[in-house]
């Protein structure tokens, strides 16, 4: 199969030749094109009217169309029972499949239990499904009907990648061959929605999905980049770090500050170190205030240590320990102290996944979606326990608001319509997100039909599609619920 795949080597021209240089590549993924293809036939909808978007997602589609595929009902239901609040994070579970998998024709998980990835562990029924999917749609022959665009579409990336790679390599003197085995991937998947860039790092490899978009998202790559050099090296210096660790009691004053950099130290310092030398490689001096000013508290220290470390000859792999042992606690608290942090993040628009590389939840937020994989595999009973956990982990109330709907879903389940109704109600009394909000309100409106109260119950949808940040699924079904009050 002929592919236009980079195979960029990562200089070692700085390194010691006896450690061998490691390499990356620039590609298509099959597993990807599969799962990709069979959640736009279920009903993934994200940006379809897009102008972005690329041909080849709706020409899948009308290919699909024409086929007989009897699995495809089967992954309709799967796809359903596993919506999530946002666009991106229903593509990103997706992704998250994908990547995890062994790709056709079995697409099983490729790693064991416990490693899997917390936001597909209740999605082991789908591999079954693809498998039955590739088959009976000729994924294969899909896919390599496919190449040319995918191969043109490659082309756009592979000069100013290898560019963006060399750059990085040059400042940070080739130390990725301190670590072995490592493997940097670039992925491009033309039947995703546009405008999105995701990352994973499993096991030794770390992977960036991009989607259709007008320009080639080389900034966010290189970003990525910088990530997949430096998380190694935050890890392996863990134990000095953690002495600094006091200083992100200041971040959590940071309102544009993601909360991924508030519960993981060691991200943020990385963070903050590649905003540093961002603005250093790019010539943008500005770009450290900005980045300080929303919370990225060592950018200043960086920002001082950084020249320093271009004057000596040593490799950022060498470098970096004597660099973060300097960090003085009682300087940065000095500095940090009576900081007015921005309440708004100039992080770029168009990037609708959580910076490189994501972070697996902690807390609450991990047992939530602990709790809402459980539901979505039907074990009622660890999801209920979960649901309850997470109300006693947490005192904030859109997160009880999400619990609160976990568990009003399975009273649903359980026929206990009374309960239901009572938990929907405690949710929309929490503070709910949108998302949570906009679904409360839909199902208290049906089962307000069912009670014969129909005022009550187009009160509820009408709520729906006045609830700024509903889904389109959710508007969808309160319009449905609208057309049945309207039955005699």
């Amino acid at each position: 199969m002929s592919r236009i795949a980079l195979t960029f080597l990562l200089l070692a021209a700085f390194a010691a030749p006896a450690l061998p240089a490691e390499t990356g590549q620039l590609d298509a993924s099959p597993s990807l094109f599969t799962v990709m293809a069979a959640i736009n036939a279920s009903g993934y909808k994200a940006d379809l009217a897009s102008p972005n978007n690329h041909p080849l997602r709706e020409a899948i589609q009308k290919e699909l169309a024409k086929r007989e595929i009897p699995s495809l009902a089967g992954l309709k239901d799967f796809f359903e029972r596993h919506r999530r609040r946002t666009d991106a994070q229903e593509l990103s579970q997706y992704i998250s499949f994908a990547l995890s998998s062994t790709g056709p024709p079995s697409f099983e998980f490729a790693m064991r239990d416990v490693e899997v990835p917390p936001d597909v562990a209740g999605m082991k029924e789908l591999s079954k499904l693809l498998a039955a999917f590739y088959k009976e749609g000729n994924l294969d022959n899909l896919w390599q009907r496919s190449q040319p665009a995918i191969e043109q579409y490659i082309a756009r990336y592979h000069e100013p990648v290898t560019s963006a790679v060399l750059q990085v390599n040059g400042y940070m003197r080739q130390m990725t061959s301190g670590f072995k085995n490592r493997r940097f991937q670039v992925f491009v998947e033309l039947q995703a929605a546009p405008n999105q860039i995701q990352t994973r790092s499993y096991s030794d490899n770390y992977t960036i999905v991009v989607t259709p978009s007008p320009e080639p998202r080389i900034f966010d790559i290189r970003h990525a980049y910088l990530h997949y050099l430096l998380d190694p090296l935050s890890t392996r210096n863990q134990e000095i770090l953690d002495r600094k660790k006091s200083l992100v009691d200041h971040a959590m004053r940071a309102q544009a500050l993601g909360d991924a950099y508030k519960e993981d130290y060691l991200l943020l310092v990385t963070e903050s170190l590649i905003k540093v030398v961002e603005s250093r490689i790019d010539h943008k001096p500005a770009m450290v205030q900005q980045a300080f000013a929303e919370g990225y508290i060592l950018a200043p220290y960086f920002a001082e240590a950084l020249p320093v470390y271009e004057k000596q000859e040593s490799s950022m792999f060498l470098y970096y320990k004597e660099m973060v042992q300097a960090i003085d606690v009682v300087k940065e608290d000095r500095r940090l102290t009576g900081v007015e942090f921005s309440k708004t993040s100039s992080e770029r628009p168009v990037v609708k996944t959580a910076p490189a590389p994501a972070p697996e939840p902690v807390g609450a937020a991990k047992t939530l979606a602990e709790a809402e994989a459980t539901y979505s595999s039907r074990e009622l009973a660890k999801s209920k326990a979960l649901f309850l956990k997470v109300l006693e982990q947490t005192e904030k109330r859109s997160v009880h608001a999400s619990a609160y709907y976990g568990l009003a879903r399975i009273a649903l389940i359980e026929k206990d319509l009374d309960s239901a109704e009572r938990l929907f109600q405690k949710s929309l009394e929490s503070e709910p997100e949108a998302f949570d909000k906009a679904w409360d309100l839909v199902y208290l409106g049906r089962l307000a039909i069912g009670q014969g109260d129909r005022d009550r119950a187009i009160q509820y949808f009408e709520s729906v599609l006045k609830l700024e940040g509903a889904t389109e699924k959710a508007r969808t079904d309160a319009r449905q619920g609208l057309e049945l009050t309207k039955k005699p």
